[in-house]
């Protein structure tokens, strides 16, 4: 049966919320996409509806995306919170600090408490289909990360089976491929091994619970950090930003399967006289409109509007 597209415009605001100061907040630290309230003993993380795409954040964003991010990583949050520490303490503005309530109704979705942590610098990506920048390099050289796949692979298989292939997380510029004896130089053997392990197996619990409901992820990046001496998932988990969404009943072999995140968005900006150095052109309406159609069907078929997978 095929899933119906929820509507955007009843779910969604006519306009991107793109900072706190339209609310009359002020940020601590801002982003690319989110914004950082430091409360002393916790933070408050908002996913404003800013989007980017190549290094760069677009003039004009996607009405709700942030809002859709903020549920969505609460979501796996709670159901990770089981299986290993995180940093997730609550999405609830009746939860919030006094001063910060009068701000609920515009913070709902969007925002989280939640415990500092000092982060491991490095992107944790796992791979479970050739795609992106790993099928380039797959099709350069045979390997991805210094993790060498069989010859014969085509773009969107599957693999054999998840690969773990770090990325440097650079604060400017472009993030570069890690081997996982490189993240060991730099991190040591112990640490490397852990980061690797969490990874597959959020990968794994998440990835099979998403597939239940029709949605195959196909790669994800994960942040990890040190919270009272324990490695913590952190930052935003297995979201349409973070991820590869792809409805299920559109993977086939040699087939490029419909894209539950901002594919759309990136497909635009290639398609049009950018150089990805200047500036980038303001997005249409439609490219707005049908990305925000993704995020919501993303959020619908996964979430089914639970607060937490049902393990």
């Amino acid at each position: 049966m095929e899933k119906k597209m929820p509507s955007a415009q009843n779910t969604m605001g006519p306009a991107a919320f793109m900072s706190l100061e339209e609310i009359g907040m002020r940020p601590g630290r801002r982003g690319k996409v989110r914004e950082i309230i430091d409360l002393d003993s916790c933070l408050l993380l908002v996913a404003t509806d800013r989007i980017s795409a190549f290094d760069h954040v677009m003039p004009n964003g996607i009405p709700g995306r942030g809002s859709v991010l903020g549920r969505i990583s609460a979501f796996w949050l709670r159901g990770f919170g089981s299986m290993m520490p995180t940093h997730f303490l609550s999405d609830d503005p009746n939860e919030f600090p006094e001063g910060l309530r009068e701000y609920g109704p515009m913070l709902a979705g969007r925002a989280m408490l939640v415990r500092k942590a000092e982060p491991i610098k490095v992107e944790c990506i796992v791979r479970g289909y050739l795609a992106g920048s790993g099928c380039a390099a797959y099709l350069k050289t045979g390997e991805i990360s210094g993790v060498k796949l069989r010859d014969g692979l085509k773009q969107f298989d599957p693999l054999p089976e998840p690969i773990f292939t770090p990325t440097t997380k650079a604060d400017e510029g472009h993030d570069e491929p890690m081997t996982l004896a490189q993240l060991a130089d730099q991190f040591g053997t112990q640490l490397a091994e852990d980061l690797q392990r969490l990874s597959l197996e959020v990968y794994a619990k998440g990835a099979a619970y998403a597939r239940e409901r029709g949605i195959v992820i196909a790669d994800t990046k994960l942040e990890f950090g040190w919270i009272d001496g324990n490695i913590a998932l952190i930052d935003e988990v297995l979201t349409p930003d973070s991820s590869r969404f792809w409805p299920a009943q559109s993977v086939g072999r040699g087939k490029q399967p419909v894209s539950l995140d901002k594919q759309v968005l990136r497909d635009y900006l290639l398609s049009v006289d950018w150089d990805r150095e200047s500036p980038p052109p303001v997005l249409p309406e439609e490219i707005i409109r049908k990305t925000r159609e993704r995020y919501l069907m993303a959020e619908d078929m996964l979430t089914g509007g639970a607060a937490q997978p049902k393990w």
